[in-house]
């Protein structure tokens, strides 16, 4: 397969999948944080435990606007930090119980929303959604 047109062809997935991904997750109705918050603790959920350069780096962020995102969300109580074992200048950053069930409710709101996506989808295509996803997440974002 010709690499090039392979790669027009994941630029144009990769849209989709932002497009596709801002339509069901938006209006997600979340406790009075903002959508950066909302990513962050998005990431933090699907990854945790997590470092503070870590949500930096997937966020596009500056170190800075992350360290006061974070505080903010902590204020919340929605995160907490955790120093590692053995290197107390490195933190790590998990949900706390009431960002866990914010996020629960917000995964749940999504999840009724993609539902809804592949509802006509026979069992078949559910099958090779499912290998496709693995497929994709397996060579290309792992």
């Amino acid at each position: 397969m010709d690499r090039k047109v392979l790669f027009q062809k994941f630029v144009a997935f990769t849209a989709a999948v932002h497009q596709v991904t801002n339509e069901i997750s938006k209006d997600i109705k979340t406790d009075n944080i903002t959508p950066v918050q909302y990513s962050i603790l998005e990431y933090i959920a699907v990854s945790q435990p997590v470092t503070i350069s870590q949500i930096s780096d997937c966020q596009h962020m500056s170190m800075p606007n992350t360290s006061r995102e974070l505080r903010k969300l902590t204020e919340k109580k929605l995160c907490e930090k955790t120093a590692a074992e053995g290197d107390k200048r490195k933190q790590y950053i998990r949900l706390s119980a009431e960002g866990e069930a914010l996020m629960k409710d917000a995964f749940e709101q999504i999840e009724a929303r993609f539902v809804q996506r592949i509802q006509s989808a026979s069992d078949q295509e559910l099958k090779e959604i499912s290998d496709a996803l693995d497929v994709l997440q397996s060579k290309v974002f792992h």
